[in-house]
């Protein structure tokens, strides 16, 4: 599959990148892509919940009133959860939610996704560009070049680049990541990808093992 080349000022460059049919053209997998967003949702999951149940309560332990007698309900210890400040019945506990995904459906996956993407027309590929030092009026005139302005856009870069993730750090709608950390729900949850040159390469290594 061709694509034209973009620079920084949305205009065509005259190269065109070749992407790999074998990642950008499949036929989609439903089915693998729902099985690694469940693992990514499930594991954005602290599972820190926690509440005190009877045992975990401080206090007294001695029976709060006689057996019988009173003409109200039997009664043993103040830590009960009919009480206030007693313990919860089956209250939540710390749970680890994390699940377990083959690295082949991970990868047919993301290379469903990236597909979809393609059919969509939603791939666009720029020449890399780098900045001096962090500045979010000079991503913004990027997104305005692009014609990005109101799109949920997803940069994928080569190599880290510090100043071009802190440039885009605090936008609403907009991730900067690098070919390693592509996965398949930000692919999804995007309207446009923007892969820049140095980052195809890395793409088709990494989907292709």
């Amino acid at each position: 599959m061709k694509v034209a080349v973009l620079d920084v000022k949305g205009k065509e460059t005259g190269r065109k990148a070749d992407l790999s049919d074998a990642v950008y053209k499949i036929e989609p997998n439903k089915h693998a892509i729902y099985l690694d967003v469940k693992q990514y949702m499930a594991h954005q999951r602290q599972g820190t919940h926690s509440t005190k149940e009877r045992a975990d309560i401080v206090g007294s332990t001695r029976k709060i009133k006689k057996q019988k007698g009173t003409g109200t309900a039997r009664a043993g210890s103040i830590k009960s959860p009919i009480f206030r400040g007693g313990g919860r019945v089956f209250g939540p506990r710390p749970k680890d939610y994390s699940q377990k995904l083959n690295k082949n459906v991970k990868r047919l996956a993301r290379k469903s996704a990236l597909s979809l993407k393609g059919q969509d027309q939603a791939i666009m590929v720029v020449e890399d560009f780098n900045f001096d030092s962090p500045k979010t009026k000079d991503f913004i005139q990027i997104l305005k070049s692009l014609g990005l302005e109101n799109k949920k856009s997803l940069f994928v870069l080569g190599d880290s680049n510090n100043n071009v993730y802190l440039s885009s750090r605090n936008l609403k709608g907009y991730e900067v990541v690098t070919n390693s950390e592509l996965s398949t729900y930000k692919i999804l949850n995007a309207n446009q990808i923007v892969l820049l040159e140095g980052s195809l390469e890395g793409i088709e290594a990494n989907l292709n093992k």
